[in-house]
């Protein structure tokens, strides 16, 4: 005569199939014992599902964590660019729009390098409005979303002059207005400043506050 065995497969869908085995084997909670996750002693079905329980908080608790440090350091993120708005909106003329501008990327963001060039519009006498080549104007022109990451173009990193060549990881973001395009870039020596997965929302909203605010006196 042969005895058919059941596979763990099978007693696993038993026991879903009728929770209510265990109303009739209470004692045998108490008698069956698994091995410790991480010690390999036994412990009893009840001290196992205890630890599950406390494990699962733990992991909701460190989440729980998480959530409220991304909502403080948007909070933080979102005054600065408050800021940095009232100091675009508060710019007289070009220059100043351009210098507060500037000051607020290094002094509010930390952001230790800054680049701006601007065409279309009329050539002024300042370091913005230095010619770009075409290469760049097509750069900007593929750039519906600011782009982060470790390699700009050789042209772009001579704006930053002796420190160009030291720089590790770039934010570019385009700037469009009437009759006006130009390229905001933020660069720094610390290649995980500005990396390929970084959200971009934030550089979004700069780049548009970047380019009416220019857009007024150009």
């Amino acid at each position: 005569m042969s005895i058919d065995i059941l596979t763990h497969d099978q007693v696993a869908q038993f026991l879903k199939d009728n929770p209510e085995f265990f109303t009739h084997y209470v004692d045998l909670l108490n008698t069956i014992n698994v091995p410790h996750p991480h010690s390999g002693q036994a412990i009893s079905i009840g001290e196992r599902q205890v630890m599950m329980l406390r494990e699962r908080a733990r992991n909701l608790e460190n989440k729980l964590k998480e959530f409220i440090q991304f909502a403080e350091e948007n909070d933080a993120i979102g005054d600065k660019m408050h800021r940095l708005s009232l100091g675009l909106m508060r710019g007289r003329s070009l220059e100043a729009v351009l210098q507060s501008l500037q000051l607020s990327l290094s002094e509010q963001f930390a952001v230790p390098h800054v680049a701006l060039r601007l065409w279309g519009g009329p050539l002024l006498d300042l370091p913005e409005f230095e010619r770009v080549s075409e290469d760049i104007r097509v750069l900007k022109e593929g750039l519906s979303q600011p782009q982060c990451g470790h390699a700009a173009p050789d042209e772009v990193r001579a704006w930053f002059g002796e420190a160009g060549p030291h720089l590790r990881s770039f934010a570019l973001t385009p700037l469009s207005a009437e009759n006006m395009d130009g390229l905001l870039v933020l660069a720094s020596e610390d290649a995980k400043r500005f990396y390929p997965e970084m959200g971009t929302l934030y550089l979004n909203w700069l780049g548009e506050l970047a380019s009416a605010a220019i857009s007024r006196f150009v």
